[in-house]
């Protein structure tokens, strides 16, 4: 059994979700002990505890120590099965960080699956929903594997109440390898603008700082961002809540960023917020953002040859997933660039006859 200390690194919630997705993929038990031990409450949440047990539904694994709460946790994985299934985080807890661990399984179904999770979909800390369709699934789709994301309803702190529904016809169970490094000239600039239970202006604010900020440093560039609101009699959800995703199309890539609103936080705040991210990212030239560096790494050390990517800002979190795809799949990686920086990974994943 691999036994993984949750303390490295970042210490929190990602050591656990990659440790699960890698050991139902490979059918190696692992135990993950410390978790979450750099957070100011330690142990398992409601959104990491849902995570496992649908990982361990899927794949019929058998699961010690999943309570909210616990610091160590036993995973013993069988086969995963294709099938529909449908998981409630119970709170506002994020639905992307839960589907961080279950998309990667998916792809290794032995029939055609979808889930469907019920949760927050734009809450702190994580990725918004609208980054999950506009850039995620553009870069996975690149490694050879395509599914579909529908959004029944929206869910933001502390209410939750969000519905999201993937679904993948034909797992590919492998991915490609890729070379991209540089993310080439820019083409154009996207975005949603999205408020529930709030007047539409807000939306409509959020969209034009972002919109300003842009205009600054790219003039000339097309942007478009779009927007999302219900009249107050026809609006489905919990809320309030609001956010922003952009996503920039290059000639070699798809870079985003985001902001996500707040009580008390001007929705000017917001927008600038998610322009900044991306024009940041946009400034190193690199082809994967900040927060694509930590999920393709797992992707590219399942792949069938080497990859070469260049990541805007080697984070704590990127850092993390080399140290444990090194460690469960016993991957070659290397990186040129230092923490919080841009960097290029080398990815050399085991040969596939391993698994």
């Amino acid at each position: 059994m691999l036994v993984i200390d949750g303390s490295f690194g970042e210490g929190g919630g990602q050591i656990l979700r990659t440790a699960v997705a890698l050991a139902a993929i490979t059918g190696e038990e692992v135990k993950i002990v410390n978790i979450r031990a750099k957070r100011p409450d330690p142990g398992l949440k409601r959104q990491h505890l849902t995570g496992i047990l649908a990982a361990a539904k899927m794949c019929d694994a058998v699961v010690e120590g999943a309570s909210v709460g616990s610091t160590e946790v036993v995973f013993k994985p069988g086969t995963i099965r294709g099938g529909r299934y449908t998981f409630d985080v119970g709170t506002a807890g994020s639905v992307t960080l839960v589907l961080q661990t279950l998309l990667p399984i998916m792809a290794f179904a032995d029939s055609p699956v979808s889930v469907e999770v019920r949760g927050g979909t734009d809450v702190p800390w994580s990725p918004p929903v609208d980054y999950l369709r506009f850039v995620i699934r553009p870069h996975l789709e690149r490694v050879g594997y395509s599914f579909s994301v529908e959004v029944f309803r929206r869910g933001h702190y502390p209410r939750g109440g969000g519905v999201v529904r993937v679904a993948v016809e034909r797992p590919p169970r492998s991915f490609r390898s890729v070379e991209l490094v540089r993310a080439g000239n820019l083409l154009s600039i996207n975005g949603l603008s999205h408020c529930v239970k709030l007047p539409k202006h807000v939306a409509e604010r959020q969209a034009r700082a972002a919109y300003e900020e842009i205009r600054k440093h790219f003039p000339n560039v097309r942007v478009d961002i779009g927007l999302e609101w219900y009249e107050p009699e026809k609006d489905p959800h919990l809320g309030p809540g609001s956010g922003i995703v952009l996503w920039a199309t290059t000639e070699r890539s798809v870079v985003g960023g985001d902001g996500l609103g707040e009580k008390g936080k001007p929705a000017e705040v917001v927008g600038r917020e998610a322009a900044t991210k991306l024009l940041e990212d946009l400034s190193t030239g690199m082809a994967y953002d900040r927060h694509m560096a930590d999920i393709i790494i797992p992707y590219l050390a399942l792949a069938n040859g080497l990859s070469t990517i260049g990541i805007s800002r080697l984070t704590l979190h990127a850092y993390t997933n080399i140290w444990l795809v090194k460690n469960v799949l016993k991957a070659d990686i290397s990186y040129e660039g230092d923490i919080d920086s841009p960097a290029i990974v080398r990815i050399k994943p085991r040969t596939s006859k391993e698994f």
